[in-house]
């Protein structure tokens, strides 16, 4: 399985882990949020970018990207939305 829990970001060595394909998460990169691996570009930029209005193909322009990376941003980003609990009081 390649996605790992929120939990697990960080084993006791605090040494980069693979969250999701093409998803790296690193104590020494821009905080421990995860990124595109071998990139210091965040997946919360990413999905921003789309969100704001801009296509996979500018956004892969502007930060030198492939597109199996953004799509991989988005479908990080699905998996996480689709295992979040909300609890209504």
């Amino acid at each position: 399985m390649w996605f790992l829990s929120f939990k697990t970001y960080y084993n006791n060595k605090m040494r980069k882990i693979k969250l999701f394909n093409h998803i790296t998460v690193d104590p020494k990169i821009r905080f421990g949020k995860p990124v595109i691996n071998r990139t210091r570009v965040p997946i919360d930029l990413i999905v921003g970018k789309i969100a704001d209005g801009m296509s996979v193909d500018e956004v892969m322009k502007e930060y030198e990207l492939t597109k199996n990376q953004v799509l991989a941003a988005l479908q990080y980003t699905a998996k996480i939305v689709a295992e979040e609990k909300i609890a209504i009081i």
